[in-house]
């Protein structure tokens, strides 16, 4: 019989998550029953959503409750299964959450084809980061050829997918990120037309300003706060915004008040709009098709920042937030067969 150690929510955090937030327990899993598959953790995703199901708040989905496996996105192999449509050996992408192994029904599993890109992308460019940059602009901005468009958190999974999206349908890219470095990395090897380092900018509304003179018209927003107040400030009119994140607030202890550049979305007749990757569940084999195909043919690369072993989990799961992470945040929970 097989056995898990899994690393569950040992209480609610106040602000940034602590190490006694957390738990680390092994026990028996089981065998698989009929229609389920055992698989083995390659791979964990850790995401900005996950804080905000630590909190006992309504949310797009239910809190967990202390005791819960932390959710996550997992990559794995097939050690064992009762599905006809898995067998041992086989790659899968499930909600496995923070655990060696994940015993599950198949229809929870999707197959991940190793021969499209590294089998991390599931998680990655050609998972749920992908599939949001994707649909978030393609679906509900609607960019046209020659707009602009704007995006926070341009290094990261979503931004940088997003920016160099726009740059494939012939718009123009801007962003900011974090670090000189991560700024860099979006002009040189995502083709950004412009970028800047946010934590350098004193007036990050004036830098947007300058370097989209012709204002923006698509908004990706990924962090809140400032800049975003900042991109809403430059937007042109009948601009569009789709907000992702604000990942700027998410370990916040005070309730925030409505702020004044929400009346900017008045003056300019900007539509915003909020969304979950889940709304396009039944475009999501025509977005994954597209996305293998950009990276096949070179217009769509990706970075990725791997840390080892399912224990540093908690500990790395606040660079998320630091902006210490410099690509997709990963850990490797096991050996790859596939590597």
């Amino acid at each position: 019989m097989a056995r898990t150690c899994k690393v569950v929510l040992a209480r609610r955090p106040h602000g940034l998550p602590e190490a006694d937030d957390f738990r680390i327990v092994e026990e028996e899993i089981g065998d698989p029953g009929p229609g389920e598959v055992l698989s083995r953790t390659i791979y964990l995703s850790l995401d900005p959503y996950m804080r905000g199901m630590m909190d006992d708040a309504e949310s797009y989905e239910g809190p967990m409750q202390i005791g819960d496996v932390m959710v996550g996105s997992t990559v794995g192999v097939v050690l064992d299964s009762r599905h006809k449509s898995f067998s041992a050996g086989d790659i899968v992408e499930t909600q496995g959450g923070w655990q060696s192994h994940v015993l599950a029904h198949g229809h929870t599993l999707r197959k991940v084809d190793p021969s499209l890109a590294p089998v991390s992308t599931a998680l990655g460019v050609l998972g749920m980061p992908g599939l949001t940059a994707y649909h978030g602009l393609v679906d509900v901005c609607r960019p046209v050829a020659g707009e602009t468009v704007f995006v926070s958190a341009a290094s990261g999974a979503v931004g940088a997918t997003v920016g160099q999206i726009a740059k494939i349908l012939s718009c123009r890219a801007t962003g900011c990120a974090g670090s000189d470095d991560k700024v860099d990395w979006c002009l040189q090897a995502c083709g950004f037309d412009a970028c800047f380092n946010h934590r350098n900018a004193t007036e990050p509304q004036r830098t947007i300003a300058a370097m989209n003179p012709e204002g923006i018209d698509i908004n990706f927003e990924n962090v809140g706060g400032p800049i975003a107040r900042a991109a809403i400030m430059n937007l042109n009119e009948h601009g569009r915004m789709a907000v992702c994140g604000t990942i700027s607030n998410y370990n916040a202890t005070g309730q925030d008040m409505v702020e004044d550049h929400l009346w900017w979305l008045i003056v300019r007749r900007i539509r915003v709009e909020g969304f979950l990757v889940t709304d396009f569940a039944k475009k999501h084999d025509e977005a994954r098709r597209r996305l293998a195909g950009w990276i096949a043919d070179g217009r769509l690369t990706w970075r990725e920042d791997i840390v080892q072993g399912l224990e540093n989990a908690p500990a790395t799961f606040n660079r998320l937030f630091d902006g210490s992470n410099f690509g997709k945040l990963l850990i490797q929970v096991s050996d790859n067969p596939v590597a």
